[in-house]
């Protein structure tokens, strides 16, 4: 249990599985006789189970002037970084009113790309998050695309401008379909139940240090079933691993929010 509480120091809800890849090494060399199936019976007795937290917020405003691109990553196989970034608004609350949180994903590798916390969701603050990301590309000569939903940051003539101006093609989702950027809300869903900046925060001050030590931890600690137990920045840097694909559920007409 003193393995477990020392791997979750940093990472206070890190899942069962990551859990145990952290602490193997150990477990071996002090001949402990723990596998992972065990050490799910243990956390579950011992009431350390990580629970899901249900928390949402509408961040997304389709209904503006500006036009909306083609989806192009639908049936699209992804095999290598900076093939397609995906972008999107989550909120995080303060005491003083909630911020937006921008973050610009790349899809292959998970590593989050470039981000920024807003006191507002203007079309500024997306392109901030956007400029970081281009500027922290490992391959620039690749062709990139930009995925997103339809809310108007991303469709703004500005932002859209950027992303042409620098070579990455935009791409959108279609409606009422939430797992056409289903990567994104991962993302989001991680950072806010494995990471805590769901709560309250006391200032937007303590919100922006909390959010950005979140981010390093997840780049470069957090490690991912879907990249091979990787981190996003090892994967980011292997680059040639077969991706894990993982199934769709099928939603009810009430959860996509299609009533007919």
């Amino acid at each position: 249990m003193e393995l477990v509480r020392k791997a979750r120091k940093r990472q206070a809800r890190l899942g069962t599985e990551k859990v145990y890849l952290r602490i193997k090494r150990t477990l071996i060399r002090e001949e402990i006789k723990m596998g992972r199936d065990k050490l799910n019976r243990l956390l579950r007795d011992e009431q350390m189970l990580v629970g899901k937290k249900k928390n949402h917020t509408r961040t997304t405003n389709s209904y503006h002037r500006f036009r909306k691109w083609s989806n192009l990553l639908k049936d699209m196989e992804l095999t290598r970084p900076e093939q397609a970034w995906v972008s999107d608004i989550t909120y995080v609350s303060t005491k003083q009113g909630s911020m937006y949180l921008f973050l610009v994903t790349d899809a292959y590798s998970k590593q989050i790309m470039g981000s920024y916390l807003a006191d507002n969701m203007k079309v500024e603050s997306a392109t901030v998050a956007l400029k970081e990301a281009i500027s922290n590309r490992r391959y620039p000569d690749r062709e990139l695309i930009h995925h997103s939903d339809r809310g108007f940051q991303y469709c703004s003539p500005v932002y859209i401008e950027m992303l042409q101006e620098n070579g990455i093609q935009p791409s959108m989702t279609t409606k009422h379909d939430p797992y056409e950027n289903a990567i994104a809300e991962r993302v989001n869903g991680i950072l806010k139940d494995e990471f805590d900046i769901g709560g309250v925060f006391p200032d937007p001050s303590m919100a922006r240090r909390e959010t950005k030590t979140a981010i390093q931890i997840y780049n470069y600690e957090r490690p991912h079933r879907s990249c091979e137990m990787m981190t996003p920045w090892e994967a980011h840097r292997k680059g040639n691993y077969q991706l894990k694909k993982w199934k769709k559920r099928i939603l009810s007409p009430v959860a996509t929010g299609d009533k007919n």
